[in-house]
């Protein structure tokens, strides 16, 4: 086990088939990082993963591991995007699309997108313009997703967030 640069611990994947062994359920364990170079960890996880494990659960479940600095985690996002708004029409579109994804539970996923395109930038690695429906987010378009302004084409969010 060593510990990667954000100082979580990242687990061979003997590490994990040896804690496996001791506790097949890995309650105690909570998420961690596996560093597979000998891609021997897809066997495991299929020994691990129950067959009847239903999809909708599973996806739940995975859905609340966020790798990302915590500075990150803690981002109050709301008010970074809302800081982001130069006008008034800004705000109410910001405001009524924040509402949406907090209806959906997606901060997460916002403040890893600033985490994503944040560590873009500063890689210097360039992403293309938008695609599909993400492109009616404003949200997205302030944090630097895409770059297709859905105010100026009167794009409906909802077509993104159905």
């Amino acid at each position: 086990m060593k510990t990667d640069v954000y100082g979580q611990q990242v687990y061979t994947s003997n590490d994990v088939f040896q804690q496996l062994m001791r506790d097949p359920t890995l309650e105690d364990y909570g998420t961690f990082l596996v560093d597979d170079t000998n891609n021997n960890i897809n066997n495991i996880v299929q020994a691990y993963i129950e067959p009847d494990t239903d999809v909708d659960e599973f996806h739940r479940q995975n859905q609340q591991n966020w790798y990302m600095p915590e500075n990150y985690k803690k981002l109050d996002i709301a008010k970074h995007v809302l800081d982001l708004c130069q006008t008034d029409y800004e705000l109410q579109r910001v405001g009524e699309e924040l509402l949406l994804y907090q209806e959906r539970d997606l901060f997460d996923l916002l403040r890893y997108l600033v985490y994503l395109v944040d560590t873009m930038k500063a890689n210097n690695i360039i992403w293309g313009v938008g695609r599909g429906s993400s492109v009616s987010s404003y949200v997205l378009y302030l944090l630097g997703v895409h770059r297709v302004d859905s105010i100026y084409y009167e794009l409906d969010v909802r077509e993104f967030l159905r």
